[in-house]
């Protein structure tokens, strides 16, 4: 069993680290940092590990444990780690978006790798430090590389992509607050979200136009994605389903998806669909798992040379 530190534990994506943890055969949780929360039972925040922990928040660290995961607010991760240090042979794992882009991921010795197994699979085994994809950077991405990687995105790709509240994080704001959420749709950042950037940097710089939407749902991400393809469906179905045949969590559908087939997995479900000369790609994620926590422990497996679905046997409830 390897010894975990989580960083930021309060959060939506930390409760979701911690219980997945918790099952997990090769890892034991050893401390899970708080300064909100410190001296609190996990229990009496995240409400789900009523019965499955008797861990509490400290404000104290253990500089010796083998992974470190940092879920942290964008930004303080930077910041925690120029004030704390850890053994050489820590692995770090980042699940903000402090060290995701090319020119921010050699940071104080550390060189971080992207952490998109779909993509570069081989260099996070050889890891020690992983920036963690964001959420609707992992569900835009899994829809476009296939193309990507074939040179064939020659034209703009139009997204359209709608949140769970959950990826606004726990803390209220006007647009986060139940009343506001319920029975409404509004988009946010037209055409300038934060993961652009990352999103560029995977596909070569593609001219995308992304409009994020807020859901009034809790969970998971519905993202749709159109472009013009030169080809027919069955070729675009043989390329999607040969790039994606020796990952466990990517899956291509002959039948359209929702997003009860994957709310509480590590999968993402793809379908396809053609229309005269645009062929839409429509791809689903819980945000929280595949778009953060889940992808997290997937890429400590393959750090670690585990199964990479270890502790990742997850199935929706679609009732």
């Amino acid at each position: 069993m390897i010894q975990a530190g989580i960083i930021g534990g309060a959060g939506y994506t930390a409760g979701e680290l911690i219980r997945l943890l918790l099952v997990h055969s090769k890892v034991e949780i050893n401390f899970v940092y708080s300064t909100s929360s410190a001296g609190k039972k996990l229990s009496a925040i995240h409400q789900d590990l009523v019965g499955e922990t008797e861990l509490v928040f400290t404000n104290k660290i253990n500089p010796e444990i083998e992974v470190l995961f940092l879920c942290l607010g964008h930004g303080n991760s930077k910041a925690f780690l120029e004030e704390y240090s850890f053994f050489s042979k820590t692995k770090i794992i980042d699940l903000s978006n402090d060290f995701r882009l090319k020119n921010d991921a050699s940071f104080q010795g550390y060189n971080f790798v992207y952490g998109l197994p779909e993509l570069q699979r081989e260099t996070i085994e050889k890891a020690t430090a992983i920036a963690n994809p964001g959420c609707f950077a992992t569900a835009i991405q899994l829809a476009l590389l296939p193309l990507a990687r074939k040179g064939m995105i020659t034209n703009p790709v139009h997204i359209n992509a709608t949140t769970g509240s959950t990826g606004a994080g726990v803390g209220l704001s006007a647009s986060s607050h139940f009343s506001w959420r319920n029975n409404n749709l509004s988009w946010y950042k037209p055409f300038t979200h934060q993961h652009l950037g990352e999103i560029g940097e995977t596909l070569d710089n593609p001219k995308l136009y992304f409009l994020p939407q807020r859901g009034d749902f809790t969970r998971g991400i519905f993202a749709s994605c159109y472009t013009f393809f030169d080809g027919n469906l069955e070729d675009a179905k043989t390329i999607y389903k040969d790039f994606y045949k020796s990952h466990p969590f990517t899956h291509v559908s002959e039948n359209e998806v929702a997003l009860k087939q994957v709310i509480n997995t590590n999968n993402c479900a793809i379908h396809l669909h053609q229309f005269e000369d645009q062929l839409l790609i429509t791809s689903v994620i819980d945000n929280l798992i595949k778009g953060a926590s889940g992808q997290a422990i997937q890429n400590l497996n393959l750090i670690m040379g585990w199964e990479e679905d270890l502790g990742l046997r997850l199935k929706a409830s679609i009732f």
